[in-house]
């Protein structure tokens, strides 16, 4: 007979093998992190589908805008001026890039991509991770990798923005064993996943509708921070504020914002629940599904 443990690991590769996930972000589709990151999901038994903008459209929020032929080549001359508004890897049709702006690039991936090579909607899309950190309400309002995790969520389907910063603006034909941006790189996608795991290990309903998260890292080190094993993940809020009484979690009910968190020695990543729509923190009810969601992942700061 099979002992439960072996069982239980059966069980959690079919869930994930069986979990569509679409993979998003604003660098671009052929910078190194997402191409990182989708390959970790992939390796993690997940059905991944990548679509993501041409070009880099760091800091363009929530834009939208109709997909034009490119007029220009895509990021890193991946694909050449006169290429059509949507287009895909001609090895891969699963990587597919769009001439517009993250909300639009995750819009056509559950729109036309998903029924396509899924059949249905995601479960699930992944937001980045950002080359940089999105913290703090300003950031967090520019920023496409977390426009694109909204724009999926009212779209019906849940989602995360994830960011690190310490990662560098390069192709993923760049990235060599070792070198410290495949380190870093890694690293990040690693999260990623052990993250994902958590928040869809318990079945759906994943999140509520028209709820988003952000959640950020920080700088990976060879010395601190080196592994996946070194971090522990953090429930914040985005703006933190002493007149409201969030979810009771690790003796107080007043969570600490996500910049303090990052900024704290050590390896923390900040996880802020938002509202897709305001991209604000939400109320202390729905901080507390998640929280649930994530028993025995989230952590507590050092007193």
């Amino acid at each position: 007979m099979l002992s439960i443990a072996v069982v239980l690991l059966y069980t959690g590769l079919a869930l994930a093998h069986s979990t569509k996930i679409l993979l998003t972000n604003d660098d671009g589709w052929a910078v190194a992190m997402i191409r990182t990151q989708n390959t970790a999901l992939l390796n993690a038994g997940y059905d991944v589908v990548l679509s993501s903008p041409a070009q880099d459209e760091s800091g363009t929020g929530s834009s939208t805008a109709t997909p034009t032929v490119l007029n220009v080549t895509c990021e890193f001359d991946t694909c050449p001026i006169g290429a059509p508004p949507e287009g895909f890897n001609a090895s891969d049709p699963r990587l597919n890039y769009v001439n517009s702006f993250p909300v639009n690039a995750v819009s056509y991936g559950i729109q036309t991509l998903a029924p396509k090579f899924f059949r249905r909607s995601p479960d699930f899309v992944v937001s980045g991770p950002n080359v940089g950190d999105n913290l703090g309400t300003s950031t967090v309002d520019e920023s496409g990798t977390v426009g694109a995790a909204c724009a999926a969520s009212l779209l019906g389907v849940p989602s995360t923005a994830f960011s690190a910063s310490g990662l560098s603006h390069v192709s993923y034909t760049d990235l060599a064993n070792n070198d410290t941006d495949t380190i870093n790189a890694e690293v990040a996608a690693a999260l990623t996943v052990e993250f994902v795991d958590a928040l869809l290990a318990h079945g759906k309903p994943y999140l509520p509708h028209g709820i988003s998260i952000n959640v950020n890292y920080p700088t990976p080190s060879l010395t601190s921070c080196a592994s996946p094993s070194d971090f522990s993940f953090i429930l914040t809020r985005i703006a933190p504020n002493a007149n409201v009484t969030d979810v009771e979690t690790c003796g107080t009910d007043h969570l600490p914002g996500e910049v303090e968190v990052v900024a704290t020695p050590g390896c923390f990543a900040s996880v802020s629940v938002m509202n897709a729509t305001t991209k604000a923190d939400v109320d202390a009810a729905t901080q507390a599904f998640v929280l649930r969601r994530l028993t025995g992942f989230l952590s507590c700061l050092p007193s």
